[in-house]
């Protein structure tokens, strides 16, 4: 069995789905300390202006502050910012009409946790991607694992990752700023709909 060490995402990137698909079991960090300007709170989209970053704010109040204890922040209507963003970038995309009633729920009902609010997020996606991933939590936090992932798919500063080899797919910006080889699941999953899986 082959098993991959990864950190939450908030709408990950098609690298970290693709660890999800292609590993038998993943086991996602909680019990890290958080860092800004990583997947863990935001994803990256196209726009007609190019790439953005969307973020959800978190409560913290130490600067060792452990992923599992984030709390999501309310200030700044991020949820309507996030949401509208989507339907800017997206709603010209074959398939964001037909899958807006599964992902605008996320940006309409309140979660405590940042974890909480992200788990719930991969679920969802991966139903509509269908995969089922074996997922689990950590209960402490892992120093040294064979296929750890935290660091190599890293918003800022990613390690190189020789098996991910993304395939090229359609996507609504590209003739503008031609391929976005890395972007946030959603810009797969709005793209392409159900032949999303065969792009992991």
């Amino acid at each position: 069995m082959t098993t991959a060490l990864l950190q939450t995402t908030y709408f990950g990137p098609v690298q970290w789905y693709q660890k999800l698909c292609r590993f038998d079991h993943c086991i996602i960090e909680q019990y890290d300390s958080y860092q800004k300007q990583t997947y863990r709170n935001r994803c990256v989209i196209a726009t007609t202006n190019g790439l953005q970053a969307l973020t959800v704010p978190v409560e913290h109040t130490d600067e060792k502050a452990l992923v599992k204890d984030l709390r999501i922040s309310d200030h700044n209507q991020w949820r309507r910012i996030h949401w509208n963003a989507l339907q800017s970038a997206y709603s010209e995309s074959p398939f964001f009409e037909y899958y807006a009633d599964d992902i605008r729920p996320f940006f309409e009902k309140r979660y405590d946790y940042l974890v909480d609010f992200n788990e719930a997020i991969r679920q969802t996606v991966c139903q509509l991607i269908d995969i089922q991933p074996q997922v689990e939590y950590t209960t402490d936090y892992v120093k040294q694992h064979p296929n750890d992932f935290r660091e190599v798919i890293h918003a800022k500063h990613p390690l190189p990752d020789s098996d991910f080899k993304p395939r090229p797919y359609w996507q609504v910006f590209q003739q503008k700023h031609g391929f976005q080889p890395n972007l946030s699941i959603l810009d797969l999953l709005f793209c392409m709909g159900p032949e999303a899986i065969f792009y992991l």
